[in-house]
């Protein structure tokens, strides 16, 4: 074992200059790709993709041509911005929503809608003898680093369990901080000193830059430079990642016998915290994510997106094709790429490479926000990197599918101000006219173009949330995992009595921050609290003030305009605003999050069937146990437990 702590400054990028990458790096792999390496090659490809783009099409269509035959703009311009804002706003909707029925499709067609690398992976192998050596790299900057460093010892001894020789771990630190630094080395030293004990752990080493020029980008890009001739893989990891060992094995298993692959992106889902914000957001993302990423993996193929950690890279080819430039102009749009690992998946793309995904394969977690204060500042930093991406669309030889990743991330938050445009626009028509016409989805509508609209509206708004909830209860084994039936249902009704105040609030925050993004405020990038962390009133009043005084204005006008039904229609986006410093305050509580888990409310498979490493990260941590409600025995093929038998 062995470390290396340099202050050696990071080498400018062979592409910083203004505008587009050199053209040479758009070169192919030797292993060029092929016709038939890709899921039933080009035209099924373009099958698939057609499929869904069809459907939101005509979706999107029906709706605005049936919010014009039931409310004709006639020569209003008021009511002919709100029937375009609306077309806008619901056609995305729907396009939401044709995602969840593809992505239920595509999981009824089980294996026949699978990559062959999925199938591939569904056997747990390790990485064949002499293959190539693997670097596990988790990069840092101001974190705690006692808890990255347990962390890596669970994983450290994740790796010895599943035999893996051939990995070895990195901690890159661009700690800049001496008090901060002086932790970690007492960490590293503290590892080490464990690890001597047992011949069969992974080699373990740290290097610090004291310059970190191109934040994480850059950290990665100068490990490659300096230890990329060592390795011929490296698996990206954040400071609040997890992975089993036999998740890594299975990945370089993977990499070994696909040479066109150069990055596999794991998904990652959010464990260990225990605030009621954090298990009511872990419970949502564990119900709804899993529909919307088979419907991604099916229709992106080799033509992926990478999201920047839990993900095996082939080095060669991303060292060579996934430099970035410096964006033109100035910051907040120009300079340094924040959100730099979708548009580095682009450029291997565009260099001939593949990049998938692996939506079910399990044995990979991470951390997320605990309470609503920070998930909004999180919101703000992915806005502003989002929308550098407006400067990255035009760049020469992406192929669609990537500049689509791109776009959909931008219109993502760009509907947020048109939803606040829609409903303040919709509600003075209402208000002005009696009627509250678009506002109601055609709900309050007279004649069937109106009663269609509603239909309609009321399932592409309600679809995703019904199918994923439909796809676990029809399956056994997927209901115990959130605890059974009864468990599931009133969690997922709590949901979105949750998610119904918390709408609102995301909504006007982060439409505001596209805005401000605009205006050319330019957002600080500071290390994130990982932490359970309970938020004070002082602190939720004073970043939440702005929340509370549209609440007060919206209620405010609903009394001037005295239309009792607009009133109640609008009530609970009034309420929502206005309680907005509560909501931080209550559902950063860690001891009601406990609370609900044993009463059985918002249980994950982290709850009902916990991994080995979990429960362990825990202990080193001193962390609260979460008790094995269920059972014991992991409900999904356990690939810690196949490597074993392997």
């Amino acid at each position: 074992m062995s470390s290396r702590v340099t202050s050696s400054a990071e080498r400018p990028h062979r592409n910083a200059h203004p505008g587009a990458p050199d053209p040479e790096i758009v070169t192919s792999p030797a292993t060029a790709l092929e016709p038939e390496a890709w899921a039933g090659g080009s035209r099924a490809l373009l099958a698939r993709r057609l499929a869904l783009a069809i459907p939101s099409l005509a979706a999107a269509g029906g709706l605005a041509w049936l919010a014009d035959r039931a409310y004709p703009a006639g020569a209003s311009p008021l009511a002919w911005t709100i029937l375009i804002l609306f077309a806008l706003v619901m056609g995305w909707q729907a396009f939401v929503a044709c995602q969840y029925v593809y992505g239920l499709v595509a999981a009824l067609l089980g294996d026949r809608a699978k990559s062959v690398l999925e199938r591939r992976s569904e056997s747990a192998l390790r990485p064949a003898a002499g293959g190539g050596r693997t670097a596990a790299v988790v990069a840092i900057h101001a974190e705690d680093a006692v808890a990255v460093f347990a962390r890596l010892r669970v994983m450290a001894r994740s790796l010895a369990d599943a035999q893996a020789q051939n990995i070895d771990i990195f901690v890159l630190s661009d700690t800049r901080d001496g008090a901060i630094a002086a932790v970690e080395e007492h960490e590293f030293a503290r590892i080490q000193a464990w690890a001597e004990a047992d011949p069969a752990l992974p080699r373990i080493r740290y290097r610090r830059r004291t310059e970190n020029t191109g934040r994480k980008a850059g950290n990665i890009g100068e490990f490659c430079r300096s230890y990329g001739a060592d390795y011929a893989y490296m698996i990206v990891l954040d400071a609040d990642s997890l992975m089993t060992g036999a998740a890594m094995t299975r990945l370089v298993r993977l990499m070994d016998e696909s040479p066109r692959a150069g990055l596999i992106q794991t998904v990652s889902y959010a464990a260990g915290r225990d605030t009621l914000f954090a298990r009511i957001q872990q419970f949502a993302v564990r119900l709804y994510a899993p529909l919307a990423l088979r419907c991604l993996e099916t229709w992106q193929g080799p033509e992926g997106s990478y999201w920047g950690h839990n993900a095996i890279l082939r080095i060669e080819a991303f060292a060579e094709n996934a430099q970035l430039p410096v964006l033109p102009g100035r910051a907040p749009l120009g300079g340094e790429i924040l959100c730099h690992d979708i548009v580095e998946g682009a450029l291997m793309v565009r260099a001939g490479w593949e990049v998938r995904l692996l939506p079910e394969m399990g044995g990979t977690w991470e951390e997320m926000p605990t309470n609503l204060i920070d998930l909004l500042g999180r919101e703000r930093r992915w806005c502003q990197g989002n929308l550098q991406h407006l400067r990255v669309l035009p760049w020469a030889g992406l192929h669609a599918a990537s500049r689509w990743h791109l776009a959909v991330g931008i219109l993502a938050y760009g509907m947020l101000p048109l939803w606040i445009a829609f409903l303040g626009l919709a509600s003075w028509q209402a208000a002005r006219t009696g009627d509250l016409g678009l506002l109601a989805y055609g709900l309050t509508g007279h004649g069937a173009a109106a009663h269609a609209l509603a239909a309609l509206s009321l399932a592409v708004l309600a679809l995703p949330k019904v199918l994923s909830l439909g796809h676990v209860l029809v399956s056994p084994e997927r209901r115990a995992s959130f605890g059974g039936a009864r468990s599931l249902l009133a969690s997922a009704a709590l949901e979105q009595v949750v998610w119904v105040f918390l709408w609102p609030v995301l909504t006007l925050f982060t439409a505001g921050a596209v805005v401000s993004t605009f205006l050319g405020r330019v957002v600080r990038w500071e290390t994130q609290d990982r932490d359970d962390r309970q938020v004070s009133w002082a602190e939720a009043f004073r970043l939440q003030a702005d929340a509370v005084v549209v609440g007060a204005l919206i209620v405010f006008a609903l009394v001037w305009a005295g239309n009792a039904w607009l009133g109640l229609w609008l009530a609970p986006l009034a309420l929502a605003l206005l309680a907005s410093p509560a909501q931080s305050v209550w559902t950063s509580r860690a001891d009601l999050g406990r609370a609900a888990r044993a009463r059985g409310l918002f249980l994950t498979a982290d709850d009902t069937a916990q991994a080995p490493e979990l429960v362990e990260l825990a202990q080193i941590r001193g962390l609260p146990a979460a008790p094995v409600l269920i059972r014991t025995a992991p409900l999904e093929p356990a690939i810690w437990l196949a490597a074993d038998e392997a």
